[in-house]
């Protein structure tokens, strides 16, 4: 009895045994794999990190070469700009204005050739009659830069004094005698500074005959009118809107803009937030009282300037990320120049977009401010009946 009773714990004890020798074998087959796989992790940990740091190499290398070929179109258009100012076209026109550079721009105008530009009349592009239009970009001048990205500056047509708003909003006026005068200076710090009675709002101020016409609101749009000679406010008119809202998309600073031609003052402005283009509105110069109101059709959207001469409206439109400005919408109060007709004008690469454009009806110039340098567009002009003499 006690025989069988030690064969049956012996053999439970072999069996016990064999178990835990197969348990211990299994353990250690799992131990090595795990060694394995985490030595297969290792590596590919290692792999990853070099393949990363490669990538992060590989792309400063490309960073840098974006670079560099920023800085050669950078340089590129530069150049462009250079030979454009010797290298520009002459207009079948005869404006008789003048551009600051070493006294003057030294282009002179030439008869057409015999035969070119058939079945357009000729005649002498006068401004007193106000029947012109532009065709095209004659030539630039960029003039300086000096104050912040956004601004105004505008001559005063009937006198050689340069006014330049610095910012988007302000009390102060900064004043040169002349263009070659603001051109010479330091800055704006060696100008005689007027100081308004009431803050102008927006890059959106005229300048005529010695009067300053600008835009003011807190709740409501005001036009005010400040006597430039004798130095104080002289008139001050509300402007009648359902809600103050930017009249150019690309610049909300902008709530109306004063422009200032041969036939007197317009303001371009939005009449509400849901409307959907610009709208022109003739002011008495001395009153301020809203004479006629007109819907240019022209969308406000990606607008960002706009400008009047002999009351065609050119409205300048760009793209939210700054690229080529281009007059795309046209609108005549007389109706007789008609959007489809009027010429594409596209505006030289420069900087930004504009901030603002003024026009100068003595000299047929347009002062523009682009990402702070002033800048000068000599225009090609052309009379207004002729849009419609083709063929």
């Amino acid at each position: 009895m006690l025989a069988a009773a030690q064969d049956y714990y012996q053999g439970l004890m072999d069996y016990l045994d064999n178990r835990l020798s197969a348990m211990e074998g299994r353990m250690q087959l799992w131990h090595g794999q795990n060694q394995r796989y985490n030595s297969e992790q290792q590596d590919f940990k290692k792999l990853t990190t070099e393949r990363v740091e490669g990538l992060k190499k590989d792309y400063t290398a490309l960073f840098k070469q974006l670079h560099l070929t920023e800085v050669r179109v950078y340089r590129t258009e530069r150049e462009m700009e250079y030979v454009e100012t010797w290298t520009t076209p002459r207009a079948c026109v005869r404006p008789r204005d003048r551009v600051l550079e070493r006294g003057e721009w030294s282009l002179r105008e030439r008869p057409l050739p015999e035969g070119e530009g058939e079945g357009w009349e000729e005649v002498p592009a006068l401004v007193s009659d106000c029947e012109d239009i532009i065709s095209g970009i004659r030539s630039v001048k960029i003039l300086k830069r000096a104050g912040g990205p956004k601004g105004t500056w505008t001559p005063d047509p009937k006198s050689s004094k340069v006014y330049i708003f610095n910012g988007t909003s302000g009390d102060t006026l900064f004043q040169f005698k002349s263009v070659r005068d603001f051109s010479n200076s330091s800055g704006l710090d060696s100008s005689s500074s007027i100081k308004l009675h009431v803050e102008w709002t927006g890059p959106g101020s005229a300048v005529y005959n010695n009067h300053l016409y600008y835009v003011t609101h807190a709740e409501e749009v005001q036009v005010v009118k400040f006597d430039l000679t004798r130095g104080f406010l002289t008139d001050l008119a509300m402007f009648p809107l359902a809600s103050v809202s930017p009249v150019y998309s690309l610049n909300p600073e902008t709530v109306a803009d004063l422009s200032a031609d041969d036939k007197g003052l317009w303001l371009l402005f939005s009449s509400s937030e849901n409307e959907p283009n610009i709208n022109l509105a003739k002011l008495e110069l001395s009153t301020l009282d809203i004479e006629q109101i007109w819907d240019t059709g022209c969308p406000r959207e990606n607008a960002e300037a706009a400008f009047v001469v002999c009351g065609v409206v050119y409205v300048v439109y760009n793209t939210p990320l700054p690229s080529r400005s281009r007059v795309q919408c046209v609108f005549d109060v007389n109706g007789v120049v008609q959007n489809e007709e009027a010429p594409l004008i596209y505006f030289p690469r420069r900087f930004g977009a504009h901030s603002s454009l003024k026009y100068n009806p003595e000299e047929k110039q347009l002062y523009g401010w682009d990402d702070g340098y002033q800048i000068i567009y000599r225009l090609i002009m052309k009379r207004k009946m002729l849009a419609r003499r083709r063929g």
